[in-house]
């Protein structure tokens, strides 16, 4: 096969990403890390594009997972990266492709008016790091060994969470009185169920005097039957160490009435062409 003349115009990276994680918790084959740690991040595609704005692949998550792949191909399979580099990846793909500053707009709580912030999106990358997830914890004779959420896990999860958050708004058309409340029964059913397995996922092994535990069905059967003190400082540990490693909410003074406040950041791979 002839090599295209016009290779050398291809797209080039733009940027180089230092993960968070080290490259730690990938699964062997998902990453082809350089020896520097550094990866190279290309601008998005006009594919990339359509892929960002289809209804179907942003809820699914395929749409992150291709544009990950066409713009980090050294991410080789990005269903599993660690939630600890999403925000990271994202931030990477969004300044190569559209500039190192985004604008974005905030309304003032105390005056109510409505202004532009620009955020240097490199700066903003040097201030995210992983949570420390080579610590254990420790309740009386078990030590409790956390790993973070793969991208596919959260996917599902928040899949999971959405399909409850309808089921709630749904109750309110249920007029029979009997049929409602089977029904919230089930949905907190549900929620409850939800919250074990996020906790369990959030759990790598639990380590006993004489043995260490990694089999998920014996930590979900845990979980379900420890005392509440217990599973409430598990639960506590967890979500401290999911939001070391998410973006923080900017601090934001009103330029209208100058007061500060905080203004919290989520990145879309729809809004990145806009």
């Amino acid at each position: 096969m002839n090599t295209n003349p016009l290779k050398q115009y291809f797209r080039r990276p733009e940027i180089y990403l230092k993960l968070p994680s080290g490259g730690k918790f990938y699964p062997a084959g998902s990453i082809d890390l350089p020896d520097n740690h550094e990866l190279p991040v290309y601008p998005m595609t006009a594919i990339d594009e359509i892929t960002s704005k289809t209804p179907d692949a942003l809820f699914n998550g395929t749409a992150v997972v291709d544009i990950i792949k066409s713009c980090i191909p050294n991410i080789k399979d990005p269903w599993s990266i660690p939630t600890i580099d999403l925000d990271p990846i994202l931030v990477a793909i969004r300044a190569a492709s559209n500039g190192t500053m985004l604008d974005i707009d905030s309304t003032c709580p105390s005056c109510n008016e409505e202004s532009s912030y620009s955020i240097n999106l490199i700066g903003l990358l040097t201030s995210l790091e992983a949570g420390n997830y080579n610590e254990s914890v420790t309740l009386n004779e078990l030590s409790f060994k956390f790993n973070p959420f793969s991208y596919k896990k959260i996917n599902n999860i928040n899949m999971v969470q959405f399909e409850i958050e309808q089921s709630i708004k749904n109750l309110e058309n249920i007029t029979d009185t009997d049929a409602r409340q089977a029904e919230s029964n089930s949905v907190m059913q549900r929620l409850n169920k939800l919250s074990m397995e996020l906790i369990c996922e959030s759990i790598e092994h639990i380590a006993t005097p004489s043995a260490v535990v990694s089999e998920k069905e014996y930590i979900l059967d845990f979980l379900n039957n420890c005392d509440k003190r217990t599973f409430e400082q598990l639960r506590t540990s967890a979500v401290k160490l999911r939001e070391s490693s998410q973006l923080k909410p900017l601090d934001v003074k009103c330029i209208h009435c100058s007061h500060e406040y905080k203004q919290k950041l989520t990145l879309n791979v729809s809004d990145f062409f806009d």
